[in-house]
């Protein structure tokens, strides 16, 4: 399977660093990040399916972990690595650390769904057949883009590619997303943990947040007031000013209340 992998940033730096996108978005979500992380070698892969790379039948968080797992450690050289991920990409992120418990040195987990939900499983094929005919109409899709804080700027970007996902690769997606739960192989893992989520994401995602904080012996969590699902691009600043200091000193602000 091969990826298509944007490389921006210093080559030559310490430390590489890998955005994985959420599902129904691609590597374009992290462009507000990548001029702050200018000093950093920076990797943002489009996941299966997504944006720029191939799908080879249906979506995998497993296997996308292992691949991703395998692309860093051929590219790391002895250099630290970093690994931010946002909901799907959140989840692999997570598995990714589970399948390999030493490989990542710092990781920023933002809005995974940690906790099966069961009952939703059964209704995302009809619910696809009702909606996806929809996703051509851009009046539906701006309004999808709008719960993801998706600006005008990627506005054009996120509907050429809504148009582009068939409705099979979606529902393996949303499957996959909805039925991952995190192994108990986490508390292995070496890796520091920062554990993100919004104030008004939904219950199940602030109860994964707690989850993970609580199963990882170096987690620590934070919420950002007053948001959703979507930090990376609903505020950047403070997303990349929060990320960036826990990264360069462990410290995080005062302001912002702990998991």
């Amino acid at each position: 399977m091969n990826l298509f992998m944007k490389e921006s940033g210093n080559i030559h730096a310490s430390r590489m660093i890998v955005f994985l996108h959420g599902g129904g978005v691609s590597g374009w979500m992290w462009n507000k990040q990548l001029p702050f992380f200018k000093d950093d070698y920076c990797l943002v892969p489009d996941l299966p399916g997504h944006g720029g790379s191939s799908a080879h039948g249906p979506f995998s968080i497993k296997r996308t972990a292992m691949l991703i797992n395998e692309v860093i450690s051929n590219k790391a050289d002895g250099r630290e690595i970093v690994v931010f991920g946002f909901s799907l990409g959140a989840q692999i992120l997570v598995e990714m650390m589970c399948q390999r418990p030493q490989l990542i040195d710092y990781a920023v987990v933002n809005s995974a769904l940690l906790r099966p939900m069961p009952a939703a499983l059964k209704l995302i094929e009809p619910s696809v057949r009702m909606t996806f005919p929809l996703t051509k109409y851009r009046w539906f899709s701006r309004w999808q883009a709008s719960t993801l804080y998706v600006n005008r700027d990627d506005f054009e970007q996120y509907y050429s590619e809504s148009l582009h996902m068939p409705s099979e690769l979606l529902v393996s997606v949303l499957k996959e997303n909805m039925s991952y739960a995190i192994s108990p192989s986490m508390k292995e893992s070496t890796t520091r943990v920062l554990v993100t989520v919004g104030e008004k994401e939904r219950a199940s995602v602030k109860n994964s947040a707690r989850d993970l904080v609580q199963l990882s012996n170096r987690a620590e969590g934070i919420v950002f007031p007053g948001i959703g699902h979507g930090i990376p691009l609903a505020d950047p600043a403070l997303f990349n000013r929060v990320a960036g200091k826990w990264l360069n000193t462990g410290e995080l602000p005062e302001d912002l209340p702990r998991l």
